[in-house]
């Protein structure tokens, strides 16, 4: 009969634990690439971007947002002072989409992590449905309101 070889709980902790010291240095760089950013960019910067049209307002969002990537909740502040700089609702619903789910910055560590054709395939996918869902976000917004 064969014995039942069941990885133990502490072999998986050690197992984990090394993989997560493997990867602790690029997270580091990370995030202090974009603590780096959200401090020198700021939204008068960003602002200086939009206001040409809709869609090139979409596509500086997405591109915009994905290159500054960070944190939900300063996405909404960052988006308020556009807001406030007259930043179209196409740049901000994009800005926010992209800020969250996209990441240049983060790309080599997701590379390192999940591999070239899994980090490939999911910002490409991400990227397109950034665009497709922020334009139809904006059109439900405008039925409703």
């Amino acid at each position: 009969m064969l014995k039942d070889k069941k990885p133990s709980l502490k072999k998986a902790f050690i197992a984990s634990t090394i993989s997560f010291i493997s990867i602790l240095p690029m997270i580091i760089a990370v995030v202090g690439l974009i603590g780096l950013f959200q401090t020198y960019v700021t939204a008068d910067m960003l602002s200086t971007l939009f206001g040409y049209s809709a869609f090139s307002d979409i596509i500086v969002g997405t591109f915009a947002g994905a290159v500054s990537s960070g944190n939900g909740a300063i996405s909404y502040v960052i988006a308020e002072g556009l807001q406030s700089q007259g930043v179209s609702v196409y740049a901000l619903s994009t800005f926010i989409l992209a800020w969250v789910t996209l990441g240049f910055v983060q790309l080599p560590a997701e590379v390192s992590v999940f591999g070239l054709k899994f980090t490939s395939y999911r910002n490409i996918l991400t990227l397109l449905s950034t665009i497709i869902v922020s334009y139809l976000a904006v059109i439900t917004t405008r039925l409703f309101v």
